[in-house]
């Protein structure tokens, strides 16, 4: 028996997904336990390409029982989408349980969304505009609907109700009256409510009973460390806690803890939406290597912002996820690179910080430069199989970020990986 989690290091779109899929092999329960459908992970194996939103990353195996934990807001019809373009790839979808703790997310609440990042203009957070910030204030308004309450039709009527017309007042006060009326709200969700209804169940006695099983876990995280609401670059986060501490609370596992940890951070830094990003690389180095290693938004498609691999905050990352080992990914795209630096801390006014900061102002990276390589290292197997000069980046980064990098990622498919203790 194992449980682990897989988190992100850094702000997010680190490859989680492809090691998710790499990992669930061995995997019996695969638990996404925060974050909506404002982030997706790519999965690439046998069966296709996909880019999954809700459903946790371990679906493409048979053997898998794929959760949504009680720590997501869930959009109905965003699932309800996943899930048909997943049996029309011949997925097999009958391996899905949704918690009935988890919340809806609504259409008001993607209404809601845009009318604050158009409010905030220039000063937008670069949100996905889901909805999953509004998703989340309602559940600690204590103003959410879970998922359970769909089962209990006349309830949930009436619930919405109460619910629609708090919206409608907050709405009309701060000018807007275009909020989604009551009956097609209550049509949205009787038609994709309807349709995950087979799915709800208490996850709670389900995972319990696979612990006493000695049945494998694995919780995943959507996003990074760096997009932490509490311990991230604020207020430029998500709305849910991303952390590994936060995996039993959010997956619904608690008389187990989990006693692996492995962190995902890319060969390089990217970014998707505003906010400080220290190595961030000029737009014409940034552009080559965007195309070369297709850094576009699972889910908005909107260009990454990519930047030099940042040590500093990959260290502060991988402490706030009490990394056991890390999974290093895309290290393929940096073939034909001819220099690469690395930040090795950050500086404001000449002085070096000790600490990652709350306050970006002035803060500017200190750089150290590596030679490159020209090989193709996608059927390397082995560390020893890498070029020099590749084997020099990865343990630099290694010593710089303080933990040990276990797997090292060569291609998107599930086999283009080393582990270094195989």
């Amino acid at each position: 028996m194992s449980i682990a989690v897989l988190c992100g290091i850094n702000w997010g779109d680190e490859g989680k997904g492809r090691m998710v899929d790499y990992l669930a092999v061995d995997a019996d329960v695969v638990v996404r336990y925060q974050g909506g459908n404002n982030a997706g992970h790519t999965v690439v194996n046998e069966l296709g390409t996909f880019h999954l939103h809700l459903i946790p990353s371990g679906i493409c195996h048979p053997q898998v029982k794929n959760v949504l934990g009680p720590g997501m807001v869930i959009d109905l019809e965003s699932l309800v989408e996943e899930i048909q373009s997943l049996e029309k790839a011949g997925v097999d979808t009958g391996n899905i349980y949704i918690s009935d703790r988890a919340t809806v997310s609504f259409p008001y609440h993607r209404q809601e969304d845009i009318w604050e990042e158009e409010r905030l203009g220039k000063n937008a957070y670069g949100s996905t505009r889901k909805g999953i910030a509004p998703a989340y204030g309602d559940r600690y308004l204590k103003k959410a609907i879970q998922v359970g309450e769909l089962l209990k039709w006349s309830q949930f009527k009436e619930r919405l109700s109460h619910v629609w017309e708090w919206k409608r007042l907050m709405t009309s006060q701060l000018g807007q009256d275009s909020l989604i009326g009551y009956e097609e709200l209550l049509q949205w969700s009787e038609k994709f409510g309807g349709a995950i209804r087979k799915y709800i169940c208490n996850v709670t006695d389900l995972l319990e009973k696979a612990v006493l099983e000695r049945k494998n876990v694995l919780f995943e995280s959507q996003l990074g460390a760096l997009r932490d609401v509490y311990y991230g670059i604020y207020p430029f986060t998500s709305s849910a806690c991303t952390l590994s501490a936060f995996a039993p609370i959010g997956g619904g596992l608690f008389s187990h803890r989990p006693e692996r940890v492995v962190g995902v951070m890319k060969a390089f830094s990217t970014c998707v939406g505003a906010g400080p990003f220290v190595t961030e690389m000029s737009d014409a180095v940034a552009d080559r290597l965007r195309e070369k290693a297709q850094e576009y938004g699972a889910t908005t498609g909107r260009p990454r912002r990519i930047g030099y691999f940042d040590a500093f905050a990959s260290h502060y990352g991988a402490m706030l996820q009490s990394v056991t080992e890390i999974a290093f990914t895309k290290l393929d795209s940096l073939s034909g690179q001819e220099r690469l630096k690395i930040c090795t801390h950050y500086e404001v006014n000449g002085h070096s910080l000790e600490h990652f900061p709350i306050d970006f102002t002035d803060v500017q990276p200190s750089y150290i430069d590596l030679d490159g390589w020209t090989e193709d290292i996608s059927n390397c197997r082995s560390f020893d199989s890498l070029p020099r000069n590749a084997q020099r980046y990865v343990l630099t980064i290694e010593q710089l970020v303080r933990y040990p990098i276990r797997y090292i990622s060569v291609g998107p498919k599930r086999h283009e990986l080393i582990d270094r203790q195989s």
